[in-house]
């Protein structure tokens, strides 16, 4: 792997892994220590655009250490640099616009673990990159996990090769129960008419249409939409033609608000599922952050979370096509 470039200068992580020969995450830090002003920095990156973009993909994550970044300004002139087109967050986490194309991470409460995923997994078009910046770097957890996609459906494939292959076949059909308003007590507390970007009940099922759900309107005010069938593993261009783990099974498998089946309705046997959790948490990557990082995450090649946090806590995201 070619990681030469003279504008950074590799350096090393607590949690990173060698997987396959990949570095996760690949750290980049200033070739000299005075080197790390956010002007430098945009400087390489304009220099280095298409180098960047390659080592993203080759080790699925790269990280930025060492930068002066303090804030959304500063982190929304990083995401620009690059020209990539900007993609707007669907989904039940609650967040908050702060500057141009920069968001709050999920707002919900730092005690929750939030579940390993693809960003916005389920709908038809969802990011390339994730990009996240650490504004307040947690006293204690906090960390944002994430897991090579491919060795879930290496592992999956050892151990439950029929369930796998059933499952590919038939596809998957997800339920998810929306509330109406926002509920900032729950990660999932985003209400439908947020979610929507409206308040008008034809214009969410246009717009639900569209990202391809059906709704059901509950007697509470709140939605149930209905996805599927939704594959199990995805194949990208330029990713060694690995298979992705590429859904949302154990999140919403049996939960309170949500539910995955088989598209025909067939139940997913549950050793399976805590089998598959099991999994993923062996092959993760425990990212812990410190003030100023800028992480990019492969969306096509990573599952990410979010650990227990103690207060406060501060991270912000760009998602880009």
């Amino acid at each position: 792997m070619e990681y030469s470039c003279k504008d950074f200068k590799v350096g090393k992580c607590e949690g990173q892994k060698v997987v396959h020969g990949e570095t996760m995450p690949l750290v980049l830090e200033p070739p000299e220590p005075n080197n790390g002003d956010l002007e430098s920095l945009l400087l390489a990156l304009k220099k280095n655009k298409d180098w960047f973009d390659d080592m993203i993909t080759k080790n699925s994550a790269a990280l930025l250490r060492g930068f002066n970044v303090k804030n959304a300004e500063d982190f929304n002139e990083i995401v620009e640099t690059f020209g990539w087109d900007d993609i707007r967050y669907v989904g039940p986490a609650p967040r908050t616009h702060v500057h141009k194309r920069i968001w709050t991470a999920n707002e919900g409460p730092l005690s929750e673990f939030i579940y390993y995923h693809h960003e916005m997994v389920l709908i038809k078009e969802f990011p390339k990159k994730v990009i996240l910046f650490c504004e307040t770097p947690p006293p204690e957890g906090g960390q944002t996990p994430f897991v090579p996609s491919f060795r879930v459906t290496e592992r999956m494939l050892e151990e439950f090769p029929e369930a796998v292959e059933e499952m590919e076949t038939k596809g998957l059909k997800y339920s998810f129960t929306a509330l109406s308003k926002n509920d900032t007590s729950s990660m999932r507390g985003r209400g439908w008419e947020d979610a929507f970007g409206t308040s008008d009940r034809a214009e969410a099922e246009r717009r639900a249409k569209a990202l391809g759900m059906d709704m059901e309107w509950l007697p509470n005010g709140g939605v149930k939409t209905i996805l599927g069938p939704r594959c199990l593993t995805k194949v990208f261009d330029g990713r060694k033609g690995r298979r992705m783990w590429f859904n949302t099974l154990v999140g919403m498998h049996g939960k309170e608000h949500s539910s995955a089946t088989m598209a025909d309705g067939t139940e997913i046997p549950k050793h399976v599922v805590k089998r598959c959790e099991e999994i993923i948490e062996e092959e993760s990557i425990q990212f812990n952050w410190e003030k100023g990082d800028v992480l990019f995450l492969d969306n096509y090649a990573l599952l990410h979370g979010r650990r227990p946090s103690l207060p406060p806590r501060r991270v912000l995201v760009a998602t880009c096509k």
